[in-house]
């Protein structure tokens, strides 16, 4: 399904229903221009943000045996077994918010199928980027298509608005190793301590990353997906499902920190239409991301130096977003006063 483009009348339509309200003219700053990307969107001059969903993708990373995180793989089924309970962050958040939230193992590497999530395991985690490929492209696929498949889901149930969220050990290095291959971007540029490295680990990453992507033959010329496959993750490549059919559906897509802008910026590149429908809920302490986010042109919400994932930075964000849908519906203008 091919990209709308955002339409000018209603652009217009809700820059002009903003200028009446009984404020100031731009008062309101960013949740002026919020609004004004909800009604893009949505296609609708007075959008409804509600029914909040959390797809949270998980899955596990060969890269790890390389020493590229502080903590095991074996976290990240512990953490998915946590989200299931409740007692994660993200649970916490989606709660304050009344959200939905749903796990799906796209490639967890442990037997999970005991837990009430969503089950859609491609693989039992992606192989070592610096020895072989990540995944297959069709593996790549397939979770892009999870996806985007979860994403329509919750769209049909009347979901009116889709956060990003993931668990993954390993996957900041994922994330920079396809950031950098992407953008051409130094590696040590974009890698950060992720799960708490010290500074030599953080090097050490560094190194890793670099080999890895000479290793795995990335040019300047290699598609999108190709890099995805080569040096990316399962969780990843779900998210840039998430985001692509958000933008298909016309729905707000708000995409968490340094992982889910990295999966933003291969469904970028992939369809480079979906630019306007960028939504980034905050910048995260993860070294890389503001410049990642700068190179995108997308202006965060939030910055309060989170880097845990999971959503947790958009589930904060989420009530600002509300707020700027509901401005437009709910505020009186200077008509209403008889002015």
């Amino acid at each position: 399904m091919p990209i709308k483009e955002f339409n000018p009348t209603i652009l217009n339509q809700t820059q002009d229903r903003l200028n009446q309200l009984t404020k100031p003219l731009g008062s309101l700053g960013r949740l002026e221009q919020l609004a004004i990307q909800l009604a893009g969107i949505t296609g609708q001059a007075f959008p409804v943000v509600e029914k909040p969903a959390i797809i949270v993708a998980a899955a596990d990373h060969g890269i790890t045996v390389e020493g590229v995180s502080a903590f095991p793989q074996e976290v990240t089924a512990l953490m998915v077994e946590n989200f299931a309970r409740g007692g994660a962050a993200i649970n916490v958040f989606a709660k304050q918010i009344g959200a939905e939230v749903a796990v799906i193992d796209v490639g967890v590497n442990a037997d999970i199928s005991s837990q009430p999530i969503v089950h859609e395991k491609i693989r039992y985690g992606t192989r070592n980027f610096l020895v072989e490929d990540a995944m297959t492209e069709e593996e790549a696929s397939a979770a892009i298509i999870v996806g985007k498949k979860t994403a329509s889901d919750y769209i049909e149930r009347g979901h009116g608005l889709l956060i990003t969220g993931e668990m993954g050990i390993g996957n900041t290095s994922a994330s920079s190793a396809v950031i950098a291959a992407l953008t051409g971007e130094p590696v040590e540029k974009v890698v950060g301590i992720g799960t708490g490295l010290t500074e030599p680990e953080r090097l050490k990453k560094v190194n890793v990353i670099k080999q890895a992507i000479a290793n795995r033959e990335i040019k300047k010329n290699t598609s999108p997906l190709s890099v995805l496959a080569k040096v990316g993750g399962l969780e990843i490549a779900t998210l840039v499902g998430v985001i692509l059919e958000g933008a298909e559906k016309q729905k707000p897509v708000l995409i968490d920190g340094f992982i889910s802008t990295a999966a933003a910026l291969v469904a970028l590149k992939l369809e480079p239409a979906i630019q306007p429908y960028l939504m980034i809920a905050h910048q995260s302490a993860e070294a890389g991301h503001e410049w990642l986010v700068n190179y995108l042109q997308v202006n965060p919400i939030l910055k309060l130096d989170l880097r845990l994932g999971e959503g947790t930075g958009a589930a904060l964000a989420y009530p600002i977003v509300e707020a700027a849908s509901r401005i437009l519906r709910e505020m009186a203008t200077f008509k209403d006063l008889g002015l």
